[in-house]
């Protein structure tokens, strides 16, 4: 508060000790005998006074003195009386339409000289009056396109910009202040008196051309005067240069709220990819405004930089991205050219922004430029109709869902178009507390608040359906634990044991033991279904069903593969790995096999030929065998999941290690503890069929199914 008040009283000191002197001829052999046409007569106290001129302008550059190597035009003695001239009184209430900036003066572009970029120079001679031994100061407009340099009495006082360059390196627009050097008295008492040639050579970029119909050169006056004070307004300058664009200073922290809020959604649902998009987005927002702010309060980032990473590059992506949310967002698939067309837009735009801001000078002619630029705005207007049109489509689909979006959409259509509204007369910009509020800041506030209630809305949709999607988990893991037999099953000659070990909750493995009791034989089917999770385990439920119905009719293994293939034809992508083995009172055994894993007998696998698994095609072939199982033979069946095992390493359990378990007459448990002890990645199951070394038994009628 302190800071502030000690700037309003200079500025009150300053309003009333300020004054121009106009005409009068100074009793100082400094001053000219005779006062040039447009000369400046200045009194000074502890003020500053605004240089409105007249002064003397023409475009073009200087020519080099040879003998100096300095610019002709900054020497005193150069006679300007042939240039033009130029006031540099505002209108009152002008202020910048881009920054908002009071005392706004309208450029060269609209004195005569449109279309024109590149250099131009403004002269002005200034007698100034201050007090021995005062220190003065110039401080250059507040406002000017687009950078330049200050020279007084032949002498660089410095610049604003880099002109190291053969094209000098342009910033927007900051206070500059330069230290002026005073001359002194005649010895006879008048001291104080100096006369000041004050020459800028600005140069504008070309790109400036297309930011408004007004531009080129100073917008404000320079001021001269004492030291202090200037330094004050040169205070109170950058504090109403960070006022014009602190909103869109605020904006960066909440673009990156926006975008860490959509990263850790994706935490409670891995599954919705629209949360890494739409953090993306605000991601690339974030980087936008705070790449402008930057660009406006620093020298860090040049126009041209700003222009090819913000305007061109950043939203470019930014307008690819909104596309591609709302493509994601209600889950569209067709066409799928729609990505392909955001990214194709995303690159013309980008092509078309670059040409038609003319950001690298003289590549195109102007006209050519302006139509590029014509064709940018048609570029944005095709993204807007994308983003409308996959709205539509979920609209269509989802009624509420896609309505609710549609506010997102218009918000990002006016702050898109906010300049060109300008057309229509409609309001983009006001001033409050001193801020300078922009249509385009509305327009994000209320689309970050739509977005970030439609983020909460889905993210508390995909929780509830997390849940429901859990209960099913969880109902279908019961039923597959009733559909599995017993893991130790008796039978008359016969020991089977069993052990099942899914990966995830629900396993695509699944196997039936199956008595008959006609004719006391066993039918025991097994095998492995495409894929994981509840998806697998349906369909572990349609072929178990389908099993059981099947061996009611015919325990033929042959026959019960054929069935199955002929189930799961034209289920998408379902199919299956399965054996089929039925195993007679006496022994005899007959396998059929559609490509799953052989069993073992007594530690070794049995000779098979490979075949197709079920699903794949109608008329397929499987591969059939028949053996004896002696009395104290020992058959296992593994599943693929036991030689799948992986370790931390990437090793994986391989068949010989297989064959080794086998070998050594390891329990179905103890085969299956092997695997996962290695690293389990898919379901493990095993089946051992022992034929027990007893005299034959006669089969007792009351044997119950296992199921």
């Amino acid at each position: 508060m302190a800071r502030h008040a000690r700037l309003t009283l200079i500025l009150m000191v300053f309003s009333v000790f300020s004054a121009i002197v106009p005409a009068q001829s100074p009793t100082s052999p400094l001053a000219p005998s005779t006062p040039s046409t447009g000369d400046t007569y200045v009194t000074l106290g502890q003020s500053a006074v605004p240089l409105y001129g007249p002064w003397k302008f023409t475009v073009g550059d200087s020519p080099i003195n040879p003998k100096t190597g300095q610019p002709l035009w900054i020497e005193p003695g150069f006679d300007d009386s042939n240039w033009e001239t130029v006031n540099l009184i505002a209108k009152n209430g002008a202020v910048d339409p881009l920054s908002g900036m009071t005392g706004y003066v309208p450029g060269w572009t609209v004195r005569g000289h449109a279309g024109y970029w590149g250099y131009a120079w403004y002269r002005l001679v200034v007698h100034v009056k201050a007090r021995p031994g005062q220190k003065l100061a110039l401080a250059g407009p507040s406002d000017v396109d687009d950078v330049y340099q200050a020279f007084a009495n032949g002498q660089l006082l410095g610049q604003f910009g880099d002109f190291s360059t053969r094209t000098p390196t342009a910033y927007y627009t900051q206070p500059m202040m330069f230290s002026l050097r005073q001359q002194g008295g005649d010895g006879a008492g008048n001291t104080g008196f100096s006369t000041q040639v004050l020459a800028f050579r600005v140069f504008m970029l070309a790109s400036t051309l297309e930011e408004a119909a007004d531009v080129g050169g100073f917008h404000s006056a320079p001021l001269l005067g004492d030291t202090a004070t200037l330094a004050a307004d040169y205070q109170m300058s950058w504090l109403e240069l960070i006022r014009g664009y602190a909103v869109s200073a605020a904006q960066i922290p909440l673009f990156g709220l926006m975008a860490l809020l959509a990263f850790t959604l994706i935490l409670f649902d891995r599954t919705d990819s629209v949360y890494l998009w739409m953090g993306g987005i605000f991601l690339l927002q974030f980087a936008l405004s705070a790449f402008s702010v930057a660009g406006s309060w620093t020298q860090h980032i040049s126009i041209l930089e700003s222009q090819l990473l913000g305007d061109g590059l950043l939203s470019a992506l930014i307008f690819a991205g909104w596309a591609m949310v709302w493509w994601v967002w209600f889950g569209r698939r067709r066409p799928a050219w729609t990505p392909r067309a955001a990214a194709g837009l995303a690159l013309i735009y980008l092509i078309t922004i670059v040409i038609g801001q003319e950001m690298f000078s003289g590549l195109v002619p102007h006209r050519v430029a302006a139509v590029f630029l014509t064709a940018s705005v048609l570029v944005r207007l095709l993204f807007l109709a994308l983003q409308l049109w996959i709205v539509a489509g979920g609209i269509r689909r989802q009624g509420l869902e896609g309505y609710m979006v549609l506010p997102a959409v218009l918000l990002w259509g006016v702050q898109t178009f906010s300049t060109e509204l300008t057309i229509l007369h409609v309001p983009v910009r006001w001033e409050t507390f001193g801020l300078s509020i922009r249509l385009p800041h509305i327009s994000n506030l209320l689309l970050v608040l739509v977005v970030g209630s439609l983020l909460l809305r889905r993210l508390l949709k995909s929780i509830r359906n997390q849940r429901q999607m859990a209960l099913d988990v969880k109902q279908a893991q019961e039923v597959q634990q009733v559909i599995l037999p017993e893991s130790r099953t008796e039978l008359p000659g016969l020991v089977v044991e069993s052990e099942y070990r899914p990966a995830r909750e629900v396993g695509g493995d699944f196997f039936q033991i199956i008595p008959n009791k006609s004719d006391g034989s066993l039918l025991i089917v097994a095998g492995d279904v495409t894929g994981k999770g509840l998806k697998a385990g349906m369909l572990v439920a349609v072929l178990v069903g389908a099993i059981r119905n099947q061996a009611e009719h015919s325990s033929d293994p042959l026959f019960l593969l054929q069935s199955l293939n002929r189930r799961l034809l034209g289920r998408n992508d379902a199919q299956a790995t399965c054996l089929a083995l039925r195993i007679a009172a006496d022994g005899e055994a007959l396998l059929a096999n559609a490509g799953h894993t052989p069993p073992y007998r007594n530690g070794e696998p049995l000779g098979m030929e490979g075949a197709l698994p079920l699903g794949m095609m109608e008329d397929a072939e499987f591969s059939v065998m028949q053996f004896t199982l002696a009395q104290g033979d020992r058959l296992v069946l593994v599943s693929d999941g036991v030689a799948e095992a992986t370790d931390a390493d990437r090793q994986l359990f391989g068949f010989d290690r297989v064959q080794e378990l086998m070998q050594t007459g390891k329990s179905a448990s103890e085969v299956a503890n092997a695997a996962q002890r290695f690293g389990q990645e898919d379901d493990i199951s095993i089946i051992t069929v022992t034929r027990a070394s007893v005299p034959e038994m006669a089969y007792s009628g009351s044997l119950q199914s296992t199921f």
